[in-house]
């Protein structure tokens, strides 16, 4: 039995999720699944330009994680570019970097991400409700093709 995995750090989730290539039908277009720790890690090195061990800190994984995680991506990306595939970027074992939540009396706050991995809220902090909810990012939650985040095994939201 391996270790269990860690959760990645994701400090942004992009606001565009699919992209297609022109004049091909969505009947025919084969689609490929970019997850989005994979597209954080492509922001992190290429777009921002930061070490690999610096990418790793930030997303809370080890280096090598970290590469094996940033070739995935750039192979996914080569195959639908070279081979006319849209990308849909959605799914992965991630949490945000911050978590915002909201009470049943409207009080909102942040929580860091380390803290969510040992100990998520189970109260407010303001009036010690327990009927609190997570906000999600913006381009979160339903759309096409369901949840757009892996569903977080045994913890709830």
């Amino acid at each position: 039995m391996g270790r269990r995995q860690l959760w990645r750090k994701v400090n942004f989730i992009p606001p565009i999720t699919y992209f297609k290539p022109a004049g091909i039908p969505m009947a025919i277009l084969n689609e490929v699944k970019l997850l989005v720790e994979e597209a954080e890690a492509v922001r992190l090195k290429d777009l921002e330009g930061l070490e690999q061990e610096e990418c790793a800190q930030k997303m809370n994984i080890s280096r090598t994680t970290f590469s094996r995680i940033l070739d995935s991506a750039r192979q996914k990306i080569a195959d639908a570019l070279l081979n006319g595939k849209a990308i849909r970027i959605e799914g992965g074992n991630f949490e945000m970097a911050v978590r915002r939540f909201r009470c049943i009396s409207g009080h909102e706050w942040e929580v860091p991400f380390e803290t969510m991995i040992s100990a998520p809220p189970d109260l407010c902090p303001k009036c010690d409700t327990p009927s609190i909810m997570p906000l999600l990012p913006p381009g979160m939650g339903w759309g096409r093709g369901g949840w757009r985040k892996r569903h977080r095994r045994g913890r709830g939201w």
